[in-house]
């Protein structure tokens, strides 16, 4: 849909007379483009032949349009991939030591609190909703264990003037931007405190006032739709950038080399930010693709891109905010490869262990990027075992009673279910209500109390 309207406007603008030279400023960008300063031949027709003068330098390269190609004369196909694999940037070893040498934005003591802060209350939010579930006091829930750093550091990185699309192992971009413990366990329960009015199936949160688009379960869908966004910014010339987060399993669909290509072309200012776990449900990376992971699939887009390590806040957090000036800055997309196993099991209805092992598991278990991040905090003398302690008593029973609160609140009505897409009810959804609501009436007491008529 984002490329469709992109394009309609797109065409309309040429159409009104805007030059094209207003949408890509090649001046400005003379790295982005490959000149040609291809002239027309000048040919002499004598019936069916044209002769054409040929300079020395055409023989040397194809004046193609696009730009200039060199020839050669040696038969050399490119290979399929370099024999030395893409670094990762990294800024502090497993130890929580920043790495001598080291090149990071640096990090001062309210905003690093902050961060550590909100990394566990994820983690105890992830641990008691899916006991939750387990219980049967949920229907469904997945977690971000593993990944906690690539949600809170990149968050940090950004401003809430910034427009995010996520997949759906996100929560703490959200919860960085200031959605509450309530909003999160009314939208697991779909009370009439959540923003979807219980539409949505579980974790598929949203808000528009944090500028948090809803997540949408369909893989992909979000990437060519969040350049359509960026596009929009682009025009209006505002000073932010969209963020779009997926993984690595995303980057095996259509919609993922789609939007790529429309970022790169449009020149939209986003960043593809891909949270490599190493799994795809129960499929590895090395059976997802063949490719260096996702970082090194921009350079056949024209996309600029970095791998970092997803365990190290401030790798994640300096590449996040470099990644941002860059794309505001120069109009463009950027890639940010976040590499961080998923040490839990991709959802509820999975068993992790039916296609790896528990000794694999507990290995990056025992690495946990929490764990450093709060080693480095430590050693800066930012934080101490007792405000740890506390502070996690705390969290627990705050979320503990946002969980019990939720539970208590009523549904939303049922007219909910019928209003927020036509402006009037057509007749097709009027003649279903009026189908629930005899059914109700046929057996009252097997419909639940709690949501009102």
């Amino acid at each position: 849909m984002a490329i469709w309207i992109s394009r309609i406007f797109f065409n309309h603008f040429v159409q009104r007379g805007c030059p094209l030279s207003l949408l890509h400023p090649r001046g400005s960008r003379p790295f982005s483009y490959f000149e040609s300063k291809q002239q027309e031949p000048q040919c002499y027709h004598e019936e069916e032949d044209c002769h054409v003068d040929i300079k020395h330098d055409e023989n040397q390269a194809m004046d193609f349009p696009g730009g200039k190609i060199p020839f050669v004369s040696q038969l050399k196909f490119i290979p399929e991939s370099s024999e030395i694999r893409l670094a990762c940037y990294r800024v502090l070893d497993s130890n929580g030591s920043p790495i001598p040498g080291s090149v990071f934005e640096q990090v001062r003591r309210d905003l690093a609190v902050k961060m550590y802060s909100t990394m566990v209350t994820l983690q105890i939010m992830d641990n008691i909703f899916d006991e939750a579930k387990k219980r049967g006091r949920l229907s469904f829930y997945l977690t971000s264990v593993g990944e906690e750093v690539i949600n809170i550091a990149s968050a940090a990185a950004l401003t809430t003037d910034d427009i995010v699309l996520p997949q759906y192992r996100e929560p703490g971009v959200l919860l960085w931007r200031g959605f509450t413990l309530q909003e999160f366990t009314s939208q697991l329960l779909g009370n009439k405190g959540d923003n979807g009015k219980g539409r949505q199936m579980p974790i598929h949160y949203g808000s528009n006032k944090l500028n948090y688009f809803t997540v949408s379960s369909p893989i992909a869908t979000q990437l060519p739709q969040a350049v359509g966004v960026a596009y929009a910014l682009k025009m209006d010339k505002k000073e932010a950038c969209v963020v779009t987060y997926f993984g690595d399993g995303t980057t095996s669909e259509g919609d993922f080399h789609a939007a790529l290509n429309f970022a790169a072309v449009l020149e939209a200012p986003i960043i593809f930010l891909c949270r490599n776990n190493g799994w795809a449900v129960s499929t590895p990376v090395a059976e997802q693709f063949r490719s260096d992971g996702v970082a090194i699939k921009g350079q056949a887009y024209g996309v600029r891109s970095i791998r970092v390590d997803g365990n190290d806040a401030l790798a994640v957090y300096s590449a996040t905010r470099a990644a941002r000036e860059m794309a505001i800055k120069e109009q463009r997309p950027i890639i940010v490869e976040a590499m961080a196993y998923r040490v839990s099991d991709h959802s509820s209805s999975d068993d992790s262990t039916k296609y790896r092992s528990r000794e694999e598991i507990e290995y990056w278990r025992r690495r946990c990027s929490v764990a450093r991040f709060r080693k480095w905090r430590q050693k800066n003398g930012w934080w101490s075992d007792e405000e740890e302690l506390e502070f996690r008593g705390n969290t627990k029973e705050q979320v503990l009673q946002a969980l019990e609160r939720a539970e208590e609140t009523e549904k939303p009505p049922l007219t909910d279910l019928f209003t927020d897409v036509y402006d009037q009810i057509p007749l097709h959804l009027q003649e279903q209500e009026r189908y629930i609501r005899d059914a109700i009436n046929k057996r009252p007491n097997d419909y639940p109390t709690n949501i009102p008529l």
